[in-house]
């Protein structure tokens, strides 16, 4: 190891990863006076937060009654119950405090007549527990993640976070079963850095790109989750993938559930608005996993439009324009770009498209990383947040304009926890050099890679298998078929073949060390898929139609040691965390 130039540095935490919860969790370290650094494979305000369109939920009751509790139940409800309502009890009530902060920050939400911060209709948010639809969903327009994003970096350089941007991680130091810090390497100048830290905090994100068409970036690549795979430790739920019910048809390319907020509805080739159908009371507001599974419904059954009858139409040409050009404009702006489509005039073409990974690494309310024994113990050292951890507020479904929320709560809460248990300045252990070597001998077994397989046909047949064996709709046979061929993209990679072995700027060992992450993940999602033979929120078995509380009212634990998978099961948590709401025990999810 001789070859590579290592570069040692010291910090109280590192988070890994500068989208929102990575941000937010990062100024309220810096604030607290701990040394943090923040690192990022890409300049933090490109990170995928800013994709976010819709808005942010918080029982504000801005634009009329509201209460944190409506907002759990809603969302126990569209966790199809294998959220944790201890978790959901701490989100839900956090979340009013954690939006005014934002507000504090400068992010700059619309504003109703009176100031207040604008709250529109979302997807499964209702008041009076499920008796009708309510405002609930905070918005800067349709770029409420931009938003954020943009307010967060400048706070966490206001309070001196330290960034290190266009760094690639490549593995976690553990040491004892402790995490004490991660190895990465900086793409500008090909050095290799050594974070020594006493919490790391990953914030990487989804893996959506494990699928063919995702509205995810091409950097979604769920870095964090695999490191977390190649240490030892468990994922979680990772079968629960949630397809968004309106990507642009033939792109991908999200049309944010604002639109059908706003007052935009769905319809099939015979002109009826079928949401109606399915979902009698919140018809195109129903969850996204039952919207998805509407659209897949009505195109499978022959009532498709267009000319193979493979998408649906969503019509906002009724809508004020005035609405449009104030709440929508970069719905307007994306159906044009990537429809060629005048939403004034004309409907968008729309299809279920990957959008959010329920599951992740496994939580507790605090962004503890979770023990491999399925315990509520945690590992020291470790924490996660955002759509790369699995705190298990989303259960089998997530409710939209709850992940912006997750990410500041979350984010907010880890900060919180490691000023508990941190002296800033503390000294550090020393870490091994066969811990070090074993980080940087995957990398450049990798990168000297000279078989015959490119990453690009590895990348493409895993992408294939997961879109058409694991999708809206699963059976045994086709998940079956999945998890043998899923595996043959694996195994490719013992003979890849990377054309530039420079270490500046090398794109090609970059997508390379993403399609290693995103290769364990597809595995761990397939083999979770497999094994839950019921039905339940975005997990749709059409063999195993109905949701079995009793078999599987728990959550999936998988492990994955080159392409062998091991899976147990432990419970969902039925407490809350205080006596300000009681458990809401399962039922029957009707919209």
């Amino acid at each position: 190891m001789k070859s590579y130039n290592i570069i040692d540095h010291e910090y109280d935490v590192v988070v890994l990863g500068a989208g929102g919860s990575g941000l937010r969790a990062a100024v309220g370290l810096s604030e607290a006076g701990l040394k943090t650094a923040c690192i990022s494979k890409v300049f933090p305000t490109r990170s995928h937060t800013s994709a976010a369109q819709g808005g942010i939920s918080a029982a504000l009751g801005n634009m009329g009654e509201d209460d944190w509790r409506w907002h759990m139940y809603d969302t126990v409800k569209g966790s199809d119950w294998l959220g944790d309502q201890d978790s959901i009890e701490y989100l839900c009530k956090e979340a009013p405090r954690a939006v005014l902060e934002l507000e504090q920050y400068g992010v700059p939400f619309s504003r109703t007549e009176d100031g207040k911060i604008y709250q529109r209709p979302f997807g499964g948010m209702t008041k009076n527990y499920g008796n009708e639809p309510v405002e609930r969903t905070c918005a800067a327009a349709d770029r409420t993640g931009h938003a954020i994003l943009h307010t967060l970096y400048g706070q966490a350089l206001k309070h001196n976070t330290e960034f290190f941007i266009e760094y690639f991680a490549l593995d976690l130091l553990m040491k004892n079963g402790e995490c004490k810090g991660l190895i990465a390497w900086n793409l500008k100048d090909g050095t290799i850095h050594r974070f020594r830290s006493h919490i790391t905090i990953i914030a990487t994100g989804g893996y959506g790109k494990i699928y063919y068409s995702a509205t995810s970036a091409h950097t979604c690549t769920g870095d964090g989750n695999a490191m977390i795979l190649r240490a030892g430790l468990p994922l979680q739920d990772m079968e629960f993938v949630q397809f968004h019910p309106t990507g642009i048809y033939g792109h991908g390319t999200l049309i944010s559930e604002g639109v059908r907020g706003e007052g935009g509805y769905l319809l099939n080739s015979k002109g009826e608005r079928f949401m109606e159908r399915y979902a009698p009371k919140a018809k195109d507001l129903a969850s996204r996993d039952v919207v998805s599974r509407s659209i897949a419904l009505e195109i499978n059954e022959g009532r498709g439009v267009g000319k193979e009858k493979d998408h649906v139409h969503l019509h906002l040409e009724h809508l004020d324009p005035k609405v449009i050009e104030e709440k929508l404009p970069g719905i307007s702006e994306s159906s044009k770009l990537f429809a060629n489509v005048d939403v004034t005039k004309e409907p968008i073409p729309v299809v279920p498209t990957v959008h959010y990974n329920m599951g992740g690494i496994p939580t507790n309310y605090k962004a503890e990383v979770l023990t491999v024994n399925g315990s509520d113990k945690t590992v020291p050292g470790l924490m996660a947040i955002g759509e790369a951890a699995c705190v298990s507020v989303h259960g089998a479904n997530r409710l939209g304009s709850n992940s912006l929320i997750d990410l500041v709560v979350f984010g907010r809460a880890a900060a919180k926890r490691a000023a508990e248990i941190l002296n800033p300045g503390t000294p550090h252990e020393e870490i091994s050099e066969s811990e070090t070597n074993k980080c940087i001998e995957r990398f450049d077994k990798l990168r000297n890679g000279n078989g015959s397989n490119k990453t690009s046909t590895l990348r493409l047949a895993m992408q294939k298998t997961m879109q058409s064996k694991c999708a809206v709709f699963r059976t045994e046979k086709t998940l079956k078929e999945g998890v043998d061929e899923i595996r043959k993209s694996f195994e490719g990679m013992e003979s890849i073949f990377v054309k530039d072995k420079s270490l500046i700027f090398n794109t090609d060992l970059v997508e390379t060390l993403e399609f290693d992450n995103l290769i364990r993940q597809a595995i761990t999602t397939i083999d979770s898929a497999y094994h839950r033979t019921e039905s339940r929120g975005a997990h749709a078995r059409e063999d195993f139609p109905k949701r079995d509380d009793e078999k599987f009212m728990k959550h999936t634990l998988s492990w994955c040691n080159g392409s062998k998978t091991k899976i147990i099961y432990r419970p969902v948590h039925r407490s809350t965390l205080t006596n300000d709401v009681q458990y809401f025990p399962p039922q029957e999810r009707v919209y």
